[in-house]
């Protein structure tokens, strides 16, 4: 047989779904479950977003341009001049999701063999996006009990070499719900700017937000007009995972020009989703109050019922919607395989995504796991409460 790739059989698999084939025999077994392992919001997409695909009276689905359409540029380009990030629609490609985004990037800025600095954990597929472009990730690890704040500049400045090109947060992020302050966002700014790199934010829970607080985008800072680039989607912020547009944002005009090749070798994003992409952004601002409400109040829930179980330890998040929690069990991915396979409560059990495939360093993170509180707060009061008998349950194999 021919021989498969190195970078094929490197790829990692997605934390976030490779136990789905457990979770397919739970569930033909007549198990229900309760997801938490994955960050598909259950918030309706915003009505004006469907009615623009449903009425709709496009004769041919013809190609978009390959930075995507012009109307939704300007409308999307409007949209962060509200909130604070000065750009024009020139500095803007639209893309397959985040993830086509993170790959334009990775493709414009690095050569393989050279490396990209992630304080971890951090989003899974980060590591998957490196593979595919032949980059190496230096992690700088944050740490639980910090509730995973930025590590000390000087950690990150260790980690540099002549092969640096680029560090890359996530802003609020996933795994950890973290939120970085302005003064860490200020350090990240100097410290590219000292060593000529690239800082790329993932900021897709950009709406995301909770006790007051205040989101700091990287393309808020002038001075990194040349250094900055923000990946976004609209996956999380409208609650529309399944359209699959994204956005790739930079002041650097050599940058984007280089990023705009990818984007035509791949042609276009998707009409439909673009169309139902720029009727969103007329989505009325109470719409992200009331959100925001709901996950505060579900956050609260779900931290306050986990501490409530011995030996489990959660991390409070101040964005996106999820939280980071350890278990008083060795090696959580068993653990999650067997709630998923020998566990269940009347009929009922939970799906949880391990935390080690959150970190690069390995055997990092075996006693955690991502929770996404995703599910209205009865449905995670019911997942919490079968965890607490599952830990009691597993304890005594």
């Amino acid at each position: 047989m021919p021989k498969i790739s190195s970078k094929g059989l490197n790829m990692p698999q997605s934390p976030i779904r490779k136990l789905a084939p457990f979770a397919d025999r739970a569930i033909e077994e007549g198990k229900k479950i309760y997801f938490l392992n994955i960050g598909q919001p259950d918030i309706s997409t915003p009505k004006v977003a469907l009615d623009a695909v449903k009425n709709n009276d496009l004769d041919i689905l013809s190609y978009s341009p390959s930075s995507g359409f012009e109307s939704y540029k300007k409308k999307l380009a409007k949209y962060y001049v509200e909130n604070g990030i000065d750009i024009e629609a020139d500095d803007l490609i639209v893309t397959t999701g985040g993830s086509e985004a993170l790959l334009f990037t990775m493709g414009s800025i690095t050569d393989p063999g050279d490396e990209v600095i992630i304080p971890e954990p951090f989003y899974a597929n980060y590591n998957g996006f490196a593979v595919a472009s032949g980059v190496i990730v230096k992690p700088v690890e944050s740490h639980f009990e910090d509730n995973f704040a930025l590590p000390p500049i000087s950690e990150f400045e260790k980690q540099i070499t002549e092969k640096t090109k680029a560090i890359i947060i996530c802003n609020p992020g996933n795994p950890t719900g973290y939120l970085y302050t302005k003064d860490e966002i200020q350090k990240l700014a100097d410290l590219a700017l000292k060593h000529d790199l690239f800082i790329v934010a993932d900021e897709v829970y950009r709406e995301f937000v909770y006790d007051g607080e205040e989101h700091y985008s990287i393309m808020s800072l002038p001075e990194l007009k040349n250094h900055a680039i923000m990946v976004d989607s609209v996956s999380k912020r409208y609650s529309m995972c399944g359209a699959r547009i994204g956005c790739m944002v930079s002041k650097n005009k050599e940058l984007m020009a280089t990023a705009l090749k990818f984007a035509q070798a791949r042609l276009s994003p998707p009409t439909f989703a673009q169309i139902a992409s720029e009727a969103a952004l007329e989505t009325k601002k109470d719409y992200f109050t009331e959100v925001n409400e709901e996950y505060t109040s579900r956050r609260d829930t779900l931290i306050e019922a986990l501490e409530d179980i011995k030996g489990v330890k959660v991390a409070k998040p101040k964005g996106a919607f999820y939280c980071v929690a350890e278990l008083p069990v060795e090696d959580t991915e068993d653990f999650a395989k067997w709630m998923l396979s020998e566990f269940d409560v009347n009929g009922e059990t939970v799906m949880v995504a391990p935390a080690a495939g959150f970190y690069s360093t390995p055997h990092t993170g075996m006693n955690q796991i991502r929770i996404a509180y995703v599910l209205e707060k009865q449905n995670l009061l019911k997942a919490v409460a079968i965890i607490k008998m599952a830990l009691q349950a597993y304890a005594k194999r």
